[in-house]
């Protein structure tokens, strides 16, 4: 799982300015390998569909994946015929090392991929793409799974459709209802910072995708979807499965392990009711409240099952201080990184020697509720004990979450990170239109200014498209450069931006403020 940074904390949402004749908005890709047949019809009733609908000017790409049938040869074809048809060659397979070769390469703000077998109805392209548009979301997919979808395919694949979307909710706590639909949109801008992060180059990279927009706060709109099982596909299901199950694992251990820096991938929300100030309410009490009472629940059913079994063969002061000290080193762990969002190894060591400290207080509890029950009585019932030590701990468990929030993690103040940021080498960031200046939250750069009447500068006009006859294979991913790949994209454009830029979390709790980056 790679754990290089993105190009950074992405912009507010803003609806994308109308664009002249010349300028795409939107890109849609058709990945193919071996496809010379189903090709042809495909581009262009797509190109009908759209020169027809879409109110905006498009592009559609032909990601040829190393086909090795006439595919290359129509594929030019019908970019010759067609204006607004583009080929790309790639001389590596796969679905995911397609999308990620013309996604970063391409100009337009809004890109999106289908199969080309047609299979999702072409009616629910442009519902996909309007919230992109708009600004309301990140990524847009389509769903065979949502109530009002309408799906006509066989019982083996719908079985194992809904078995591994079963999964996915219930071991990454996805919770889009589609993961491999082939019918998803994303923002420019979100792919930038997204790609980077997502390692898999076939199947499974849509839900690696998906997963990790989703638990780096982005929003996903789902499209119900007409769609019609195509009988001749050619996607082995079992090696695939395998595949996925494979991917699931890793994901699934990168995020237990907090090696993804999805913090850089927030948005500000600043109309957002969470992030407004409400009297008497501190900020983030009710989240960590909830989450300390979890760990906390569970701790205590950790501490009890130790107990029980030190208690076998000990002493009860010796069993209950050996299955405190136990619990107490998996609550300080579990609380800092679940509740009170701290990430990464630095600070650990004292937040652990602290939580020691804490675990003393609630030790002298207990212990002191223990022999004021062997005073009252000489030999308690084994229930008897437990009682006492889960109501002591209830008492324990209170000065615990504000020795936690005062003392072991401190809430980190907002007024902390709207001071203005001292300059450091690295923290100057230049626009595309020449300008240099430090990047810090909204507060301490001022108001936001007024739109220009002029063409937008992320996205208009661009230069004329030029798609190269073949791409370079992918690069290993124990090499992968973002920064490289930034300025590989921005070459085309004429312009070279300094990516390398000095972040601070979207959100006060995302990180230790004394842990270096």
């Amino acid at each position: 799982m790679r754990t290089d940074s993105s190009p950074g904390t992405l912009p507010a949402r803003e609806h994308l300015p109308a664009a002249g004749a010349g300028a795409p908005v939107l890109d849609v890709v058709i990945p193919v390998y071996n496809e010379e047949r189903d090709l042809p019809p495909c581009v262009r009733r797509l190109h009908e569909h759209l020169a027809r609908t879409f109110p905006y000017p498009f592009r559609i790409t032909i990601a040829d994946n190393a086909s090795t049938d006439a595919t290359p040869h129509v594929a030019r074809q019908l970019e010759a015929e067609l204006p607004e048809v583009a080929h790309f060659r790639l001389d590596l397979k796969g679905r995911g090392r397609a999308l990620r070769t013309v996604w970063s390469a391409s100009d337009a703000p809004i890109l999106a991929y289908m199969d080309v077998d047609l299979s999702t109805d072409l009616n629910a392209l442009l519902p996909l793409v309007a919230p992109l548009i708009s600004g309301h979301s990140d990524l847009a997919i389509g769903s065979r799974l949502a109530r009002s979808a309408r799906v006509v395919r066989g019982p083996k694949r719908e079985f194992i459709s809904r078995s591994y979307n079963l999964i996915l909710r219930g071991s990454l706590q996805a919770r889009f209802s589609d993961a491999q639909c082939g019918f998803k949109a994303i923002r420019r801008d979100v792919a930038q910072a997204l790609l980077p992060l997502v390692e898999d180059t076939g199947w499974f990279f849509d839900t690696e995708m998906l997963v990790l927009a989703e638990r780096a706060g982005l929003r996903i709109h789902e499209v119900p979807v007409d769609w019609v099982d195509d009988p001749d596909s050619t996607v082995h299901i079992v090696r695939t499965a395998t595949d996925d199950l494979k991917g699931v694992w890793r994901v699934g251990r990168a995020l237990a392990t907090g090696s993804l820096p999805l913090d850089r991938l927030a948005r500000p929300f600043g109309d957002d009711p969470r992030d407004r100030d409400i009297e008497d309410v501190p900020k983030g009490l009710a989240r960590q409240l909830v989450g300390f009472c979890v760990v906390g629940a569970l701790s205590t059913l950790f501490y009890l099952l130790l107990y029980s079994v030190f208690r076998s063969f000990t002493g009860s002061q010796t069993a209950n201080a050996l299955a405190l000290l136990v619990s107490a080193v998996a609550n300080t762990a579990a609380n800092r990184r679940l509740t009170f969002g701290v990430r990464g190894r630095g600070g650990a060591v004292r937040h652990q020697a602290q939580g020691l400290v804490v675990f003393g207080i609630g030790l002298a509890l207990t212990s002191g509720s223990l022999a004021a029950l062997n005073a009252a009585t000489s030999d308690p019932a084994h229930s008897t004990e437990l009682a006492v030590l889960v109501a002591a701990n209830l008492a324990a468990t209170v000065l615990r979450f504000l020795l936690f929030r005062a003392w072991v993690f401190p809430d980190q103040r907002e007024d902390a990170w709207q001071q203005p940021q001292p300059y450091r080498p690295g923290t100057v960031v230049q626009g595309t239109d020449g300008t240099r200046g430090l990047r810090g939250p909204r507060s301490s750069r001022g108001p936001r200014p007024s739109p220009s009447p002029g063409p937008h500068p992320s996205y208009g006009p661009p230069p004329p498209y030029a798609p190269q006859p073949s791409y370079a294979p992918h690069a290993p991913h124990d090499s992968y450069d973002p920064t490289a790949r930034s300025r590989a994209a921005d070459s085309a454009e004429g312009t070279w931006r300094d990516v390398t830029v000095q972040h601070q979390p979207a959100h006060p709790y995302d990180s230790d403020p004394r842990e270096s980056r």
